[in-house]
Formats: structure tokens, C-alpha cells, sequence
């Protein structure tokens, strides 16, 4: 396996589950403005909260995970939204002016 297919944070996650771990993946669907990352980034998480890439370089991580656990809990999905005007942007961090969408859904 070459270095970047082992950083690519979807092998990383095929992987995981072909290890038995429960997977989520957060995939970022929507900026606008001054956003973070872009367009089609993906962070992993297991059920043991070990994650892998990112969907903000760093700045809202800690939520999207938090919200990835309660995905693999109920296996249902989710779409989060992280901007500079949304209160939640602010408490996490995400206060670069632009605004995220990220759609959270565990692996089958």
C-alpha cells in the first residue's frame, strides 16, 4: 500500500471494518464562504472514538465525532451545519466566516 492510500481516511475506514470495528463517516456535502475544508472530506471515527482526517482542520472535530458516536448508537444518520453565525460555531470553533454542512452515517 502506498503512504497517501494509507491516509486516505476511506481506506482507513474500509479497513477498520474489515477488522469488525463499527465505523461512522462524516463527509463534508456543503460550504460556503471562508470554510475550512473542502467539498468531499472525510472523517472517520470507530466505536472507540479513534478518528482519522478531517472535516474542519480541527476547528468543530470534537463535535462531529461526538455526533458520529450517537450514529453508531442508533445508526441513524445525520446532517450537522457548522457556520459563524450558529451559536454551536462559535462554541466549537468554527469562527473562520464561512459555513459547513457534513452528513454523518455509519458503514453497513
Amino acid at each position: 500500500m502506498t503512504e497517501a492510500a494509507a491516509m486516505d481516511p476511506l481506506t482507513i475506514a474500509e479497513d477498520w471494518k474489515n477488522l469488525g470495528r463499527q465505523v461512522a463517516v462524516a463527509t463534508v456535502i456543503e460550504t460556503w464562504g471562508s470554510a475550512p475544508r473542502p467539498i468531499g472530506s472525510h472523517l472517520v471515527i470507530d466505536q472507540d472514538g479513534h478518528f482519522e482526517g478531517s472535516v474542519s482542520g480541527g476547528c468543530v472535530e470534537g463535535e462531529v465525532i461526538s455526533e458520529a458516536m450517537d450514529v453508531l448508537q442508533s445508526g441513524s444518520a445525520k446532517m450537522l451545519e457548522f457556520g459563524v453565525a450558529d451559536e454551536t460555531a462559535w462554541r466549537v470553533g468554527l469562527s473562520c466566516g464561512g459555513r459547513i454542512r457534513v452528513y454523518v452515517e455509519r458503514l453497513a
